[in-house]
């Protein structure tokens, strides 16, 4: 009996590449006696690099299998790991060798399938499992915001433990940073620095749309020897589109929902000397009382005023918020040091109709433009074509950073600088 496999036309198929669950199987025998054949046990054919179940498998080294003497020959390999994921790999022309063409994951279980043919064209099979070594250096992912409701404006933002500045290892780590939006939106990472990216739509989010936040990146090799860690998923979900935009030379405020205004508030904004920031601007929180001092600023003018009803859009201490000793300017002068002044009634009305991720734009004031990042999220003033340009996918091998580094602020920055 020969002991080599049959010549067939399966050879001709070109390069036998599985980068998913792809059967190699359709370039073999045609005949449908094969195909309904019950696999025999191919593992006495089979013999792999995989240490056996007492070591584990170096995640820097390829996974190679091979068959043994000349009676058979792989038709397909299929290796995943316990969340279904499949590692790329690549089949010999000749059917005699299979190896992975991509790192493995660190602390990682595969199971791998082996489908084989002998020289009568019977089908086999060998299944065994795979356990790499685990990472010292991993890197973590902590997604923002939490799970939750939020308005239209609202970023996803990614803080890692550690600085990636290698563009490479930049371009395998937000490759694996996964955002998946209901209805589909065109978006894009941003590289705020090396250890914060925010993704946004090039438009707003659609009004009560789904955002699921996940990261494949766990076991992944990043660079040397840094290996991806563990990251939370979450879940947002986005209610009505709400847009606030003040015309600081009219001093009115103009609360839109949905694109259909439904109020319109006097306002007073910063004057001279403290014009308020121009641009779009994002709701960061809501305080129904806070304390400013002329002090948090260095005022020259002293103030130390109970506030009551204040919607802050900057970590610098901008707030919408009650100015009942302004009453008489409002809709009329700009007379406040920064921030956007209204009436009790109408301040406490927008602290209860708006939420976290809501718009805040301010056009016309003599301020300077809010920035991106820094001081809150302006991720908006960005022009799109400069934000996917941040990406470290569309800008593979670039060296600059998406945007100058955030300022940074204690954990209670919240009441550091109010700006009434």
């Amino acid at each position: 009996m020969s002991h080599r496999p049959r010549t067939r036309k399966a050879l001709s198929c070109g390069l036998l590449i599985v980068p998913l669950a792809v059967s190699a199987t359709a370039c073999g025998s045609s005949s449908s006696e094969s195909l309904s054949a019950q696999p025999y046990d191919a593992a006495d054919q089979i013999t792999a690099n995989a240490p056996d179940g007492n070591h584990k498998a170096d995640p820097d080294k390829p996974l190679e299998v091979s068959v043994k003497g000349d009676e058979a020959r792989i038709t397909d390999v299929t290796a995943t790991d316990a969340s279904g994921r499949y590692i790329r790999g690549e089949l010999s022309a000749d059917g005699r060798r299979w190896h992975t063409t991509v790192p493995l994951a660190a602390g990682t279980r595969y199971t791998v399938r082996v489908s084989t043919e002998d020289e009568d064209g019977a089908p086999g099979r060998k299944t065994f499992v795979v356990d790499t070594t685990d990472a010292d250096d991993r890197l973590r992912v902590t997604f923002g915001p939490g799970s939750g409701t939020y308005g239209v404006g609202q970023p996803v933002t990614a803080e890692l433990s550690k600085p990636v500045d290698n563009p490479k290892a930049r371009a395998v780590v937000e490759s694996a940073l996964k955002v998946d939006s209901t209805p589909r939106v065109e978006g894009s990472w941003h590289w705020v620095d090396g250890k914060s990216l925010h993704f946004r739509p090039k438009e707003y989010w659609p009004a009560h749309a789904t955002i699921a936040v996940h990261s494949n990146l766990d076991g992944l090799k990043i660079s040397g020897g840094l290996y991806g860690g563990p990251a939370k998923p979450v879940r947002l979900s986005t209610g009505d589109r709400v847009e606030a935009v003040t015309d600081a030379s009219s001093h009115q405020m103009t609360v839109l929902r949905n694109g259909k205004a439904v109020h319109t508030i006097p306002v007073t904004t910063g004057k001279p000397g403290y014009s308020t920031r121009n641009g779009v601007k994002v709701i960061l929180g809501k305080e129904s009382f806070v304390r400013m001092t002329s002090a948090s600023i260095g005022a020259s003018d002293f103030y130390d005023l109970p506030v009551y009803w204040a919607t802050r859009v900057t970590w610098s201490g901008e707030y919408v918020h009650a100015a009942p000793w302004s009453v008489g300017s409002q809709g009329a002068a700009n007379v406040s040091h920064g921030c956007t002044g209204m009436s009790t009634a109408n301040a406490e009305w927008f602290f209860n109709n708006v939420q976290l991720g809501d718009v805040v734009k301010v056009v016309n004031s003599e301020g300077d433009s809010m920035a991106p990042f820094g001081n809150g999220f302006g991720d908006w003033n960005m022009p799109w074509k400069e934000w996917r340009d941040g990406s470290a996918l569309r800008n593979k091998g670039a060296t600059k950073t998406g945007a100058a580094e955030r300022e940074s602020r204690t954990d209670d920055g919240a009441r550091l600088r109010p700006e009434v």
